[in-house]
């Protein structure tokens, strides 16, 4: 059977249904895969995309005239400007930044920086707010929107709750050992709970060492510098999070950039790499590292690990994986791609993964084997890493928190089965979405759900719409994506009952006729999708 490729770099077979883009991946690699690989990108007809260039179009021929009225006087212009004594410095503004902030986002503000004022868990309350003024300014009129259906949170194990028993070692920590460290690492800031949470990270995953960083952003983007350097190589996704972006740019190593998930582009870049080496004088390259993520957040698709490795291995690469979504999201038990693919740790160079989402905490880790890039990977870091040299620790009631989650998810029952919950409130929600014919992105097994919305009024209506029916929903528009490729990004949870889910389903197929973005293609699936209610009580 022949396979074809795609613009997202993945593979289908040309027996799928015409105008569906549902690929099967992995039987056409050598048996890389031990488990059947579906993802999912289809693309809208033709005149979606070209009515969302004109809505754009439109949108922004207004946002000109109104500044051709601002600059008359005729319209109060609310928007930060350089003073007239300094019309001769260098601008602090960038004009089509600001242009766009003013005439195209101001319309739509009103759908993010929603305050919540209650436990960010399945379900939680909004402070209600209205503006006189276009979304310029706010006021509160102390009304509390209550029992919010919260369809955009990295709560994917559902541990953002007030568990009484973590709340209760919290408290002892704090009494034992304060509420913070007021030092960096290497001073007065490191305590016996940081090395507790490394030793567990460690046995987590099965690798030989970690190290805990009090922010996960930045566990990325001062790692990264203080891995590779100059006269390195780094081959980054084109879809990988803005901080490993930065970090790769800080590391003053030469980027190249490969196309999502297509292992063909990387692989071209990498015989490249090999055969050329450095520009000018051609000497190799000191090291050569690739950056992937396990999830993509906005995506929803998954690292075709299995291939990543084994090219890899081939040229003699080193890997950086990011788990930030992944991690207790996907595999047997709660480990990530790496488990999710049936393959050994080892062979991930450097994993990295936060606390802040499916632990319910703050901070992020890096894990992997001794001696990996450099002699001694964790003790070089320890010295050259920014995070750990400069940046103060984190506290010891959070690492307690999050050592009391991984516990969960590593040994005790609730942990595992909520796993298992996560993965079938994942696979019911999608299915149900593409019978009710939305185009979605990424792998059937992600619980990152993006829902393609499209034209640009449709984003502010739809999160509008969605909130009156106490459903939060987090929209998504340019330039954060493609400008043809605005959605609504769903994050599916294991708190989530199917109550919930089948409301949220309802609404949104109710949604979906209104504002007509069923565009999907796809022959509707007969199907039934089972799903078993959890014999526990997630919201304790």
């Amino acid at each position: 059977m022949m396979y074809l490729p795609h613009r997202h770099g993945v593979s289908f077979s040309p027996n799928t249904c015409k105008g569906s883009q549902d690929y099967w991946n992995g039987t056409a690699n050598g048996g890389l895969y031990k488990r059947e690989f579906k993802e999912s990108f289809e693309e809208a007809p033709m005149y979606v995309a070209v009515l969302t260039y004109i809505g754009f179009g439109v949108v922004t021929l207004f946002g000109y005239f109104r500044d051709f009225l601002r600059a008359w006087g005729l319209e109060k212009c609310q928007m930060a400007a350089e003073r007239e004594e300094q019309k001769d410095f260098v601008p602090l503004y960038q004009d089509f930044e600001n242009f766009y902030t003013r005439n195209l986002y101001m319309r739509v503000r009103d759908n993010w920086n929603r305050p919540i004022c209650s436990v960010p868990g399945p379900r939680f309350d909004l402070m209600e707010r209205v503006t006189d003024d276009y979304n310029w300014s706010y006021r509160y009129t102390g009304k509390v929107i209550k029992d919010v259906i919260n369809m955009g949170s990295y709560n994917y194990l559902g541990f953002a709750e007030n568990n009484e028993e973590s709340l209760d070692s919290v408290q002892n920590v704090v009494k034992t050992h304060g509420a913070g460290v007021c030092s960096t690492r290497q001073e007065m800031g490191h305590l016996d709970k940081h090395q507790e949470l490394e030793d567990l990270v460690a046995d987590f995953h099965n690798v030989e060492a970690a190290m805990v960083f009090s922010m996960g952003f930045a566990t990325n983007s001062t790692n990264i510098p203080a891995l590779v350097g100059k006269g390195c190589l780094i081959l980054s996704d084109e879809l990988n999070h803005t901080s490993l972006v930065l970090g790769a740019r800080l590391s003053g190593a030469t980027i190249r950039i490969f196309k999502h998930n297509n292992i063909q582009n990387l692989e071209k870049l990498l015989r490249e790499a090999i055969t050329t080496g450095q520009p000018r004088s051609h000497r190799p390259w000191k090291k050569i590292l690739i950056l992937v993520e396990g999830i993509y957040s906005m995506e929803g698709s998954i690292v075709r690990l299995p291939e990543i490795v084994a090219l890899k291995k081939k040229y003699k690469a080193y890997l950086y994986l990011d788990e930030a979504h992944s991690i207790g999201a996907v595999g047997l038990t709660g480990r990530g791609v790496v488990e999710y693919f049936g393959m050994d740790p080892v062979d991930v160079d450097v994993m990295m993964g936060t606390f802040t989402k499916s632990f319910g905490a703050i901070g992020g880790y890096i894990a992997g084997k001794r001696g990996h890039l450099v002699r001694d990977s964790c003790l070089f870091l320890r010295f050259r890493k920014h995070g750990l040299v400069i940046a103060g620790k984190g506290s010891a009631p959070t690492h307690m928190n999050r050592t009391g989650e991984q516990n969960n998810v590593f040994i005790f029952l609730i942990g595992l089965e909520r796993v298992r919950q996560l993965a079938e409130n994942t696979q019911y929600f999608r299915q149900r979405l593409r019978d009710l014919g939305f185009i979605t992105y990424g792998n059937e097994d992600s619980p990152v759900v993006p829902l393609l919305l499209y034209m640009p009024g449709k984003v502010g209506a739809f999160s509008r719409s969605m909130l009156e029916k106490k459903i939060g929903v987090v929209v998504v528009g340019f330039p954060a994506t493609p400008i043809t490729e605005a959605r609504a990004r769903f994050c599916i949870s294991a708190a989530h009952t199917k109550e919930m889910l089948d409301t949220v389903l309802d609404a949104l197929d109710e949604m979906g006729d209104f504002l007509r973005l069923k565009y999907s293609r796809h022959p509707r699936s007969d199907r039934v999708v089972l799903y078993d209610e959890p014999n526990f009580e997630l919201d304790a």
